[in-house]
C-alpha cells in the first residue's frame, strides 16, 4: 500500500481557494500523478486543497473523498510566545535549545503544551488510525500489523501542517523535528509505501519526498503560514 500525500497549490488563503498560479500547479501535478496507479482520492474540506484535488479527480475519473480531520491546524495559546506558531517555536527547540527528542516528550514542553496545535496533532493522528484499518494496517506503538493482503495507492490532498501531524506520527517522529526538517513546497509529492506482508508487522518507508519538479518555474520556493511579527 502506499499513500501519497500533497500539499495545495499556491494559496489565496483570505478566499481560501488556488491563486492563478496556485492551478497552474495542481494541473501540472495532475499530469505528474497519473503514473502512480491512484486507487483512491481524499482531500481536507478546505477550499485550497479541494480545488487542488478536483484536477487529479477530473483526469483520473476519480472522486473525491472528504477528510475532516485532515484540514489545517490551527495554534495558539496563553503564554506561548509567537502565539503559538508551531514552525517557529519548532525550530527554537531545534536549533536554539538542542532539546533532546529522544529523552524527552515534545508534548510535555512549554510550547506545545497547552498549545492548540497539541488537540489538531492528537485528533489527526487517531483519526488517521481509523482510516488505516479497513486498508489492512493495524497502528500498534510504533509499527503497522498488516490484516490483509492488498495493494492500492490512496491520495490525500492537504496541508503543510496536517500533513506534517500526519507524517510525524505515521513515521514516529517527534512533530517539531518533523515541522523543521521536513519542509515541502506547494503541490509536492511525498510517497509512503507499507510493505504487503498478511499477518506480520511491517514499518513505513519513505519512498519519495518532496518531489515539486512539476512545478519547476510555477514556484517561488517553500512557504509556510507566517508567525505574526
Amino acid at each position: 500500500m502506499r499513500i501519497i500525500f500533497i500539499r495545495h497549490g499556491e494559496p489565496d488563503y483570505a478566499n481560501d481557494c488556488l491563486t492563478a498560479t496556485g492551478r497552474k500547479q495542481a494541473e501540472a501535478l495532475s499530469r505528474r500523478l497519473v503514473r502512480e496507479n491512484i486507487t483512491e482520492l481524499y482531500s481536507s474540506p478546505l477550499g485550497r486543497a479541494a480545488e487542488t484535488a478536483a484536477f487529479t479527480a477530473k483526469l483520473l475519473g476519480l472522486t473525491v473523498r472528504t477528510l475532516d480531520f485532515m484540514q489545517e491546524i490551527s495554534w495558539g495559546g496563553e503564554g506561548i510566545p509567537v502565539d503559538g506558531h508551531p514552525w517557529t517555536l519548532a525550530e527554537r527547540m531545534v536549533d536554539d535549545e538542542h532539546f533532546d527528542f529522544y529523552g524527552a516528550d515534545w508534548r510535555s514542553h512549554p510550547y506545545f503544551a497547552k498549545n492548540s496545535v497539541l488537540g489538531h496533532y492528537t485528533d489527526i493522528a487517531a483519526r488517521f488510525d481509523e482510516l488505516m484499518e479497513p486498508h489492512g494496517y493495524r497502528h500498534e506503538a510504533n509499527r503497522f500489523f498488516c490484516t490483509e493482503t492488498q495493494e492500492r495507492t490512496i491520495a490525500v490532498f492537504s496541508h503543510g501542517g496536517s500533513g506534517a501531524c500526519a507524517l510525524s506520527h505515521l513515521l514516529s517522529l517527534p512533530l517539531p523535528y518533523v515541522l523543521t526538517v521536513f519542509p515541502y513546497d506547494y503541490t509536492s509529492v511525498i510517497i509512503l509505501n507499507f510493505p504487503v506482508k498478511n499477518g506480520s508487522f511491517v514499518h513505513p518507508r519513505v519512498e519519495l519526498f518532496n518531489d515539486a519538479a512539476h512545478i519547476s518555474g510555477l514556484s517561488a520556493g517553500i512557504q509556510f503560514q507566517q508567525a505574526p511579527d
